[in-house]
């Protein structure tokens, strides 16, 4: 049986995202970001995760074109920043990304946080993006539910992905929930709690009877919690490592111990805070 884990999840408009991807936030060094990413390819993985603030797409893009696999194999994601916001900065942004990424299209462009006053607008001009076919999924980041239900409001193409800080310590359980009764697929940033849970007893003695890390016990939580999740790294023993967790399923009675662990700790910032 192959380890190299390769489903994907069927998004709202029938695009199935690879379940699965590599995120680059704070690859900062240009030459070892192009080398993780180009590595990664050539290990399997299909989805790249990047945005305006991590200053990494022209690195993002220089991987995609040089990996030798059909940029209609791989599915790459970026995010509006926070300044950017608003309907024609928006617009203006997506092109500087686009560029930035050398690419003609993406496969899903996100509102990175839901900022006051222009999230809603924001979303409207990646919509339009959508009808225009630059885009070929839409949806936000770090949205929770009172925010999505104002763009519900206006919006014509609900969101089909949120992208939400998740983990063990925060399952995000009721916002979940949410996004699922309204057709949203979930992506997990900071899927392994910035290495928090590494020393988890719990995760631990489940790993020691699989042959497994407690990354990719996490990781396999993850999928098996119908998640897309985007573990970074930059060192290629731990980006194969993330990968190869298709040999192994994690019990029901481990999925709940692993849920347990919720103490709805936030390694990042509330999206509240915008």
């Amino acid at each position: 049986m192959s380890k190299l884990f390769k489903g994907t999840i069927e998004l709202a408009n029938g695009v199935k995202m690879p379940q699965l991807g590599l995120g680059v936030y704070k690859m900062i060094d240009p030459e070892q970001t192009v080398e993780a990413i180009t590595y990664a390819i050539e290990t399997g993985y299909r989805a790249i995760d990047t945005a305006a603030i991590y200053e990494n797409e022209s690195e993002t893009g220089e991987a995609v074109r040089h990996s030798g696999v059909s940029r209609e194999e791989l599915f790459i994601t970026s995010k509006v920043w926070n300044t950017d916001q608003g309907y024609d900065a928006t617009l203006r942004a997506f092109e500087n990304s686009l560029e930035k990424l050398g690419l003609d299209y993406l496969d899903l462009y996100l509102t990175h946080w839901p900022v006051s006053d222009k999230y809603v607008d924001t979303y409207k001009a990646i919509e339009r993006l959508y009808d225009e076919k630059l885009i070929r999924t839409i949806g936000v980041s770090n949205h929770h539910a009172y925010h999505l239900e104002k763009i519900f409001v206006k919006a014509n193409v609900a969101p089909m992905v949120n992208q939400i800080e998740l983990h063990p310590y925060l399952t995000q359980e009721p916002l979940r929930a949410f996004c699922k009764e309204n057709g949203i697929a979930v992506t997990s940033w900071s899927p392994l709690a910035r290495g928090k849970l590494f020393a988890e007893r719990t995760l631990l003695q489940i790993g020691e009877r699989y042959g497994k890390t407690p990354a990719q016990v996490i990781i396999r939580w993850h999928l098996q919690n119908n998640l897309i999740v985007i573990p970074k790294s930059v060192t290629p023993e731990r980006i194969r490592e993330n990968s190869e967790v298709a040999d192994f399923e994690l019990l029901s009675e481990e999925m709940n111990l692993i849920n347990s662990l919720n103490r709805d700790e936030r390694t990042g910032t509330n999206p509240d805070m915008y």
